[in-house]
């Protein structure tokens, strides 16, 4: 069989069988296996070998093939979990042209943009509440111990990125990728910032809002529907989490010049998104188009010279390697729980699809390279003290906040707000 003999020397930390249409088995790797891919139908198994990076999520999602003895991501650990690169064994002439590809599939002006949002951050809040923290944090969370729990890492992470911020009550804060508003009211509550928070996702939006006002808070926190392109005003801080990924590259560099042209002089920013360890490449083609349309996670070395380019500096920069796999871990687990549910508001391809979503993405943090980084941005060297302990010292009495004394304007000096 012409797919087990491709795939035998990349399994080298376990094995499984692959069996075929007419009940054949063939092993792949080394040992006796617990697990079997199970094809259910011939045309599977040309499929996988013409196209393995495409067809094989969409033969799991149609039922076309299925796992037997564990579940998707116990199969992709054993597939993946070893030193060589099983994406560049399957690869395909397309696949290998994506590098040269990817502007027209990075291309994002603002209509596409607003549809590629909508394809993925217009599901029901109801979806996301079934496996996502109390906060419905949809990123990257901070795992202080590996006994940390989801909702405590959450909210660990919005530490951690307020700390590098240096925040003081009244500040003018814009939160570009607001998501459901988390990050906007926990800045709000915890430093008595003033924040706006823009989104393109019509759901988040209306959620972000109930949530302010339910909070009492929505004179200090304001969520719009609009693009980072067509904002205008000045900002002290500025804060991106998870959506630098839905950019593109051919718009790095529109990106942080107009990050430099929103941030006051002596401004702070925090960009935290999903990178690649491994250089420039090319986004999964399943993912792409069912997942995150027009998604990229850039190297850094395509990240860097965009902002020097734009007259930014970066001032500190941290990767994040392991705490978004045990995000993705807690996430899969969760939404495995409520499968029915979610079957029940969609359907069982649906839910096959997001199971290989949620998956995949933890394999790939866990052995293919991804990570995440925060790379904090300032107009001016002066911006941020000389060393870091302000961090350290910020996140500790994050921990404990005392309540926030918000100064109010005066009738002379009226709150300025973003046009």
């Amino acid at each position: 069989m012409l797919l087990a003999r491709l795939l035998n020397p990349v399994v080298t930390t376990g094995a499984f069988d692959i069996i075929d249409a007419d009940g054949h088995a063939h092993r792949v790797g080394k040992g006796t296996p617990t697990l079997a891919l199970r094809l259910h139908d011939k045309a599977v198994q040309r499929d996988l070998v013409i196209n393995p990076r495409m067809r094989f999520g969409e033969a799991y999602m149609d039922g076309r093939l299925s796992i037997d003895g564990g579940t998707m991501y116990d199969f992709l650990d054993v597939l993946c979990s070893g030193p060589e690169n099983v994406q560049g064994v399957l690869g395909t002439i397309q696949e290998a042209l994506g590098p040269m590809l990817r502007v027209a599939q990075q291309h994002n002006p603002l209509k596409r943009s607003r549809k590629n949002v909508a394809h993925h951050y217009d599901l029901s809040r109801e979806f996301f509440a079934l496996f996502l923290d109390r906060d419905m944090q949809y990123s990257c969370a901070y795992f202080p111990t590996p006994e940390t729990s989801l909702d405590d890492a959450q909210e660990a992470k919005k530490r951690h990125i307020a700390s590098k911020l240096l925040l003081r009550p009244g500040m003018r804060v814009l939160d570009i990728g607001c998501g459901w508003g988390g990050m906007a009211l926990y800045l709000a509550r915890t430093t008595g910032a003033d924040v706006t928070g823009i989104t393109l996702s019509t759901e988040q939006l209306a959620v972000a809002r109930e949530r302010a006002a339910k909070a009492g808070l929505s004179d200090r926190v304001r969520f719009e529907l609009r693009d980072y392109r067509l904002m205008g005003g000045t900002f002290d801080r500025i804060v991106s989490v998870g959506m630098f990924e839905h950019v593109g590259k051919p718009h790095y560099g529109a990106f942080f010049a107009k990050v430099r042209e929103l941030l006051a002089d002596d401004g702070v920013a925090l960009l935290h998104a999903i990178g690649r360890s491994d250089g420039p490449g090319a986004t999964n083609p399943w993912m792409r188009k069912y997942i995150f349309p027009g998604g990229y996670s850039p190297a850094l070395s395509e990240v860097i010279p965009a902002v020097e380019k734009a007259g930014l500096w970066s001032t500190d920069v941290e990767i994040l390697r392991l705490h978004y796999a045990e995000t993705l871990r807690h996430w899969r687990e969760r939404f495995l729980a409520r499968w029915d549910e979610a079957k029940a508001m969609y359907d069982e391809r649906f839910c096959r699809m997001w199971e290989l979503y949620l998956a995949g993405s933890e394999i790939a943090f866990r052995y293919q390279g991804h990570m995440v980084f925060q790379v904090q941005l300032a107009r001016s060297v002066t911006a941020v003290p000389m060393t870091r302990d302000y961090m350290v010292n910020t996140e500790r009495a994050l921990l404990h906040p005392t309540p926030v004394a918000v100064p109010q304007p005066v009738d002379n000096e009226p709150r300025r707000h973003a046009s």
